[in-house]
Parts: structure tokens; C-alpha cells; sequence
């Protein structure tokens, strides 16, 4: 015979509260506050199945095979993550190592940053967020954990769309870490050039090497990219320095170094119109190596001709020649100023030298001017890059430097390649201008011997004429050429 006790509560003698209670379908175990207790290790259900089971300090729900499911309206902590990250809410502004499971918001305003990925594993993730709106100017370079890839390739990827968001999960070795979020706005996995030599400065997205004299451009890392491989340039030859003057009759202002450039559309700058086509940039080769880089002295004053500047030359561009030196007189015969890069100005009834000399196209410069007539023989000017020299005026002044041409390539524009001023022959009358871009002004015609002025070092500007009373007043020297180098660096 079975016997059964049937009641709906069981209550605790001492105050009545609630050990078991059923109202309809619903029973309720202990009363508020209390601690339910069972003498055994696991909680079965009728088929015998674990509920809850504990072994050690391991507390498991459900059995194999068993599916855990939430109630409609019910919610979960510390179970694991769901397939999306926790922000942290103060903002990056310089270099950090990435958490698994952490999304960050990136200031870049003040410059680039780089996020460090953690080391991957299977359904790691992290996510990074443009905090300012500026991931265009200033990007985000997020780099993987050693060897680890981005989106299949060894290599860091570019956040650089303003406004971008980006969630990275990592699947596996093959693959690494997978942009999930905005991947059509993502560079994935892109390495960029890594190279040495000269002056390394940066603008935006931009590094930029300035070879102020000989010597060697290493590139130690090409990139995964063909199209980042492609580099613009700015080569100057040494400016030609200006020819001494005599008995009332000026020297000739020297030529400015031959001026080459690429069109600037491989890194984004604002060339000059000497970057017009048929110029082109270089494409550095598919691995790495040293090009060897010529920057060019300026030419010598003295007492007579100026000397001519020496070429510039970095990869297979060539014909940066150096510019021509400006004309001297030297009783009774006046000699014109020298073919170069560009020409060197003529003195007094004598003609300037040719520009483009040897020819390249597009043109590396221009012609010099003429020096004027008697009585009182003016000098002309120099030619610059993008203006020839002017013929002086009969009887003064001297003619003004050619302007040079102006380029934005290293971030701000500058002026390089203006010819050097003729000086003046008339008493009392101004020597030339020197031309925008380090050209030298020519000398004035004082009561004494005056000298030219020198050329402006690593500009190839050209260095102006000597003044001509009571005797040969020195021709100022060329300036030093110079040879930059632009390529994409994130």
C-alpha cells in the first residue's frame, strides 16, 4: 500500500513562513531571503537528466545534448560574449595594444595613431571607432600581433575614411583577423614602402625624403600594393654663379639648376607646371634596393666667368643639369652667359645662355637675358625653371633672375630654381632682382666694387653678377641643388 500526504503549503512551525508552496501551476521553494539547499550534488529532472550538477568547484547546467535557452524577456551577464564588443568610453589619442572583446573611439586630430592588435584567436574581436571625423587627414593604422595577418596578408590595415568604423574578428592563421564592419571602406592588410636617407619628415598620409647632398635612398620594404610603390620627385641641379663686371659694364646673373619633377598625381600634391606630361613618377622596384642620389654643387663666382652648376639625379630621371654661369666682360669684349639647366645672363651687348640645355621634356629651364648696350652695359639676368631672365635696359638696371617654379611636394609650397640678377653698369643704378627661388640679386653700382649675391643653397638658385666700378666686383657662387622624394606611407 502507498501512502501519500497531499497539501498545497508546507510552513515553518516557528513563524509560518513559506518552505513549499504551489498556487496553480507555479511552486515556489523557500521565502524571500532564504537559501535553498539540496543534500545531493545535482538537481535532476524526471527523466533523470542533470539540471545542475557540480563536480569540484565546476558547476554545469544541462546535460549532453541539452539546449539552454532564456525566457522571452529574460537577460544574461557574464556568460559570454554575443558577437559584439564593449566600448570603452575615453578616447585614444596616441599608440595602444587593442583587448579582445574592447571597442575603441580613436581621436586623431592631433596626429596618427596606432592601434596594436592582441595576439589572435578563433572569435577574438576588437573595433575601433573615428572619434573626430578625421581618419582622412590623420589614419588609424591598425597592426597585427607579430606575423599575424589582416584579411590574408602580413601587414597592417588603413583606417582612413572619416567617420569609418571597423570591427576586426580573427577566424584563423590563413586568414587573421577579418574586417566584418565597413570592410568596402578599408585597405585590408596593405604594407607600405620602408626606406632610409636624407631628411625623413611627414605629411598627412606622406612620408618625404630631402637629399641636401650625396647620397643613398634604401628601401628595405615595397609594398603589398602596386600602386604604392609608385613615388614622385622634385630633382635640382647646383645653380650657375654670376660673371664679374668691369670698367662700367655688369655681369651677367647665373642660370638656375635644371628642375625636374613628376606630376604629383601618385601621392597627392600640387606639382608645378615643370611636372606636366610626358613627367611621370618612378615606380621603386618589386623588391628592395639602394638608388644612389647626385645633388649638384653651384658654380663658383669669381673675377670673370661664372661657373656652371654640376646635375642632380635620383633613379633613372636624369638631366637636372647644372645652370649656366652668367656672362663677364673683360675689355674690350663682353662674353654671354653659358648654356645650363637654365642659361646664364648675358653682360653688357652680349647674349643670354640657353635654358633646357641638354634638351629633356618637359623642359628643365629657361634662357637667360641679354645684357644691354652701351655706353653704360647693364647685365641681363639669369634664367629660372619656369621664367627666362630679363634683358637689362639700356642703361640701367641690371635685368631680374627668371622666377623658379613652386611645388607643394613636401607638404607647404616652396619656390626652388630662380636665376641670379644681372648687375647694373649705369652709376647710381640697382643690380637685378634675383629670382623667386634663391636666385642671388646682381650688384649695384655704388662708388666701389660691390659683389654679387650668392645663390640660396639647396635651391639651385643662380648667384647674381658682380658689380662693375672701379674694377670687377666677384660674381656671387650657385646655390646647392637638392633632390626630394615622396611616397605613400599609410
Amino acid at each position: 500500500m502507498t501512502s501519500k500526504i497531499k497539501v498545497d503549503n508546507i510552513n515553518k512551525v516557528s513563524d509560518d513562513s513559506n518552505i513549499i508552496n504551489k498556487c496553480g501551476t507555479t511552486v515556489t521553494v523557500g521565502a524571500a531571503s532564504d537559501g535553498v539547499r539540496t543534500g545531493a550534488n545535482n538537481l535532476q529532472a524526471s527523466d533523470g537528466g542533470n539540471l545542475i550538477s557540480q563536480c569540484g568547484t565546476t558547476i554545469t547546467l544541462g546535460a549532453s545534448g541539452d539546449t539552454i535557452t532564456l525566457a522571452s524577456g529574460a537577460s544574461q551577464t557574464g556568460f559570454g560574449r554575443t558577437g559584439t564588443v564593449d566600448w570603452q568610453t575615453t578616447k585614444k589619442t596616441s599608440t595602444f595594444t587593442a583587448v579582445n572583446g574592447e571597442g575603441y573611439f580613436v581621436d586623431t586630430s592631433g596626429g596618427s595613431v596606432t592601434a596594436n592588435l592582441p595576439a589572435g584567436s578563433a572569435g577574438a574581436i576588437v573595433a575601433f571607432s573615428d572619434y573626430t571625423r578625421t581618419f582622412n587627414t590623420n589614419s588609424l593604422t591598425v597592426a597585427p600581433n607579430g606575423s599575424e595577418k589582416i584579411g590574408g596578408i602580413q601587414g597592417s590595415a588603413i583606417l582612413n575614411v572619416n567617420g569609418q568604423a571597423a570591427t576586426f574578428v580573427y577566424v584563423d592563421s590563413t586568414e587573421g583577423w577579418i574586417n566584418v564592419q565597413n570592410a568596402e571602406d578599408t585597405e585590408e592588410g596593405s604594407t607600405f614602402i620602408t626606406a632610409t636617407g636624407g631628411t625623413i619628415t611627414c605629411s598627412g598620409n606622406f612620408r618625404i625624403h630631402t637629399f641636401t647632398g650625396p647620397g643613398t635612398f634604401s628601401v628595405s620594404q615595397v609594398s603589398s600594393s602596386p600602386t604604392f610603390n609608385n613615388a614622385d620627385y622634385v630633382i635640382v641641379g647646383g645653380g650657375g654663379a654670376g660673371g664679374s663686371g668691369a670698367f662700367g659694364e655688369g655681369g651677367g646673373g647665373g642660370g638656375a639648376g635644371g628642375y625636374r619633377e613628376s606630376p604629383g598625381a601618385a601621392t597627392c600634391y600640387t606639382a608645378s607646371p615643370r611636372g606636366a606630361s610626358p613627367a611621370t613618377f618612378v615606380t621603386l622596384a618589386a623588391s628592395p634596393g639602394s638608388y644612389p642620389i647626385v645633388v649638384g654643387g653651384g658654380g663658383s663666382g669669381g673675377v670673370g666667368p661664372g661657373g656652371c652648376g654640376v646635375a642632380s639625379s635620383f633613379a633613372s630621371i636624369t638631366g637636372a643639369t647644372g645652370g649656366g654661369g652668367g656672362g663677364h666682360y673683360s675689355s674690350p669684349t663682353a662674353r654671354p652667359g653659358k648654356n645650363g639647366g637654365s642659361g646664364g645672363g648675358g653682360a653688357g651687348q652680349s647674349s643670354g645662355g640657353s635654358g633646357n640645355s641638354p634638351p629633356v621634356n618637359p623642359a628643365q629651364g629657361s634662357g637667360g637675358g641679354n645684357g644691354g648696350a652701351g655706353p653704360k652695359y647693364s647685365a641681363g639676368g639669369g634664367g629660372g625653371a619656369v621664367c627666362g631672365g630679363a634683358s637689362s635696359p639700356n642703361p640701367s638696371p641690371g635685368g631680374a633672375g627668371g622666377a623658379g617654379a613652386t611645388s607643394g611636394i613636401t607638404g607647404s609650397n616652396v619656390a626652388r630654381a630662380g636665376g641670379g640678377g644681372g648687375s647694373a653698369g649705369q652709376p647710381g643704378a640697382c643690380g637685378g632682382a634675383g629670382g623667386a627661388g634663391g636666385g642671388g640679386a646682381g650688384a649695384n653700382n655704388p662708388p666701389n666694387t660691390a659683389n654679387g649675391t650668392n645663390g640660396t643653397d639647396n635651391t639651385g638658385g643662380g648667384g647674381g653678377g658682380g658689380g662693375s666700378s672701379p674694377s670687377s666686383g666677384v660674381g656671387g657662387n650657385g646655390g646647392s641643388g637638392v633632390v626630394i622624394i615622396r611616397y605613400r606611407k599609410s
